[in-house]
This record gives structure tokens, C-alpha cells and sequence, in this order.
């Protein structure tokens, strides 16, 4: 089975949640005997790739263009999808159009700038090869949410139309799809709620990182709570912003620290270094591991941003007991004081930290609980068959 996989960028180095999912995907659909060729552009400092090939992927990566933000606005694509829209990119995709597929995928909205090229390449076709919207999130839900709680009045009126744009794609995308994967249960509903008739398939990650047999939690690990993510995105900066202004001041007070690790732009890295007292931020690190084996607590606190959360698979499965705001955590099977433990609001999950941060015993019980729940759930291979098997029963 030919599959053209259309993404923004070569998800190598899978350093975020939406390179680990597209980069999980590929490898796994390769894996169930697909013949992958991949288009995106390369990243910044990498040189294009005409047709390189890894195994069974072969790679077609355009030279990658800087662009202003700004330049989103004169252009009826949002901006996660208008970055990827280049000439150069375009020209490849004609040249890969011209082959017969027997599938397309398009890869999260962000590949929506090629669903106009991609369709009208199908006309007169027949047969026609199937099309595939792989979504990261319900784009328009989250987005809508993220504007309504910028308070920002500028910020809030750019981000709304933004958000309005991506839902007309969105929309588009998911009508012309003959399949659509949502990432969670919740999304596939919201999909539904709109497109009763659409056929959708729920596709969790999997997880192929390190596992941990044993580890226990002691006195003599640092009484530090850890949040490990990629904090280019804004809905992670508000998340992250919101919550260390609320926490910092009680880990302070009670001598706990808490650890920030993962990307984010070095000013707004330097302006929270410079409003905080028990809060450290690391910045970009090349293995997040042993961060992690040197904290009691791993937090999720993300009030904006939807969807499945990838770093909670990395908690889990490094052993790390998880604290998270309500809902934040969808596609997973873990339960409310047996494996996780849940809080209504960031001072509730500050203060909830700092209830337990010093109950080893407690702490080892959640992370054996969650361990043992996650470790059969989440396998990559399955997704690749899971894919390739709703594909072939269109």
C-alpha cells in the first residue's frame, strides 16, 4: 500500500508532543508494511532531501523559510497551517501528485494549506487514492478557547480570528476526509457532534521511550515537583505562566522547588526566571530522564491546550507520581487516588503537592498503580495496524 504522508516538518528530533505523535505514526505505519513517503520541509539548519530514504520511509523535505507571524493575517489559512504553505513545498507536492496513491494522508491541520491541491489532483480519477485527516486536536473547540481567554485585547482579537480560520479549515478538512483519527474519545465526539455520518477512528499514541522495571521514591530524592514539556506553543505558555505565579510563592514558603524542563523562547524563559523564587527553568535538554529521577512529583497543569498529553506517557512510564488539574489528562486510564491525583484549580494542585510531597509511601503506591495500568495500553506497532486496517475497510 503507496501512502503520501503530508506534515509541516520533519518531526526528527521528536522534541514536542506533535513531532513525537507524527514521527510515532510513521514509523508505525511503515512497520504494518506500508511503502511512506513523507513531505514536509526540513527543519531550520537542515538541508532538503529529494527522495533520501530510512527503511521503508522515504523523505522529501523542501528547504525550510523563516516567516513572520504576522504574515498569517493577509492569508485565509490559519497560522499553524499558513508556515507550511511555501512555493517550494507546493512544487514538490505537484511533482508527487502527478504518482498514483492508494492513500494521502494529511497530517494535523497544519497540512491543511495542501487540501485544495490534493483535491483537485483527484478529479477524474478513478480510482481515487483514499483521504486521511490524522487531527492532534479538535482544533476548533481548543482554539476558540485559547482566544476567549487571552486578556490581552489585541492578542485576543488576532488569536479569534485565527481561531475562526482554523475552524473553516478544520471543517473542510474533516468533510473531505473519507477517514478522520481524533487522538481522544472526547474529540472523536466533538467531530461527530458536527458530521454525524463521519467515520472516525480514535488513534492514541504509543510510547516506545524507556521504562522504568523498578524505582522507588525515598528521602533522599530533592522535594521538587517537575513539569516537563515544549513551551513554544501559547496555550503552554499560559498554562505554565498561570500556574508558577500561583504555585511558587507556596513551594517557597514551605521549601519545595519546582523544576520547569523543556524549550521555550529565552526571553520569556529570563522574564519567569526573573518574577520567581523556588522555581527553576532549564531551558532546551538533551534527555529529559534524569530530570525526572530527580523529583518526587511530576505535574500536569494545563487549564488551556486539549487533547492528549504525550509527557504524561513519559511520567508514567519513568515512574514519576502524577499530580494534574481535572480533564487534563484524556486518553489515559488512570483514576482519581488510585494512580493520579486530580485538583480543581492550580492553588488546589499547588497545595495538593505540597500534601504529599513528603508521603513516599503514598507516592510510590501511585506510580506502581499507574505503571501497572499503562503498561500493555500503549503500544506504537498496534497503532500502525489500527491505522492501515481502517484504511482498508473504506
Amino acid at each position: 500500500m503507496r501512502c503520501l504522508w503530508l506534515t509541516w516538518a520533519n518531526p526528527e528530533p521528536r522534541h514536542n508532543g506533535q513531532f513525537i505523535y507524527t514521527g510515532g505514526l510513521i514509523d508505525a505505519i511503515a512497520g504494518a508494511g506500508a511503502a511512506v513517503e513523507v513531505l514536509a520541509l526540513a527543519r531550520p539548519g537542515e538541508a532538503a532531501s529529494m527522495g533520501s530514504t530510512d527503511g521503508a520511509v522515504r523523505w522529501w523535505l523542501a528547504q525550510h523559510e523563516s516567516r513572520p507571524g504576522w504574515t498569517s493575517l493577509l492569508s485565509p489559512l490559519p497560522r499553524i497551517a499558513h508556515r507550511g504553505a511555501t512555493r517550494a513545498l507546493r512544487r514538490m507536492l505537484d511533482r508527487q501528485l502527478q504518482e498514483s496513491w492508494d492513500i494521502i494522508i494529511l497530517d494535523g491541520i497544519s497540512a491543511g494549506w495542501a487540501l485544495r491541491q490534493v483535491l483537485r489532483s483527484f478529479r477524474g480519477r478513478n480510482p481515487r487514492p483514499k483521504l486521511v485527516y490524522v487531527s492532534h486536536n479538535h482544533e476548533e473547540s481548543l482554539r476558540r478557547q485559547i482566544a476567549g481567554e487571552q486578556t490581552n485585547p489585541l492578542k485576543r482579537l488576532a488569536l479569534m480570528l485565527d481561531a475562526a480560520k482554523a475552524a473553516m479549515l478544520e471543517r473542510a478538512m474533516v468533510d473531505a476526509a473519507d477517514l478522520v483519527t481524533a487522538i481522544t474519545e472526547e474529540d472523536r465526539l466533538l467531530y461527530l457532534e458536527r458530521r454525524p455520518t463521519c467515520r472516525v477512528e480514535v488513534l492514541t499514541p504509543g510510547y516506545d521511550g524507556p521504562r522504568l522495571d523498578r524505582r522507588e521514591i525515598t528521602p533522599a530524592v530533592p522535594r521538587r515537583a517537575i513539569i516537563v514539556g515544549s513551551f513554544d506553543w501559547i496555550a503552554k505558555r499560559m498554562n505554565l505562566e498561570e500556574f508558577v505565579a500561583v504555585a511558587d510563592p507556596l513551594f517557597a514558603a514551605q521549601g519545595a522547588e519546582l523544576q520547569v524542563v523543556g524549550s521555550a523562547e529565552e526571553s520569556f524563559l529570563d522574564r519567569m526566571r526573573r518574577k520567581t523564587a523556588a522555581t527553576r527553568f532549564t531551558g532546551r535538554v538533551e534527555d529529559v530522564d534524569p530530570f525526572m529521577q530527580q523529583a518526587r512529583v511530576a505535574l500536569v497543569p494545563e487549564r488551556h491546550g486539549g487533547g492528549f498529553k504525550l509527557k504524561v506517557l513519559d511520567y508514567v512510564f519513568n515512574r514519576m507520581p502524577i499530580l494534574a488539574l481535572d480533564g487534563s489528562v484524556a486518553g489515559m486510564p488512570l483514576r482519581h487516588e488510585e494512580s493520579i491525583l486530580f485538583y480543581p484549580d492550580y492553588e488546589a494542585l499547588a497545595r495538593g503537592v505540597l500534601r504529599v510531597i513528603d508521603d513516599c509511601d503514598r507516592l510510590n503506591r501511585l506510580q506502581e498503580q499507574a505503571f501497572g495500568v499503562c503498561r500493555d495500553a500503549f503500544d506504537w506497532h498496534s497503532r500502525g495496524r489500527q491505522l492501515m486496517t481502517a484504511v482498508a475497510a473504506l
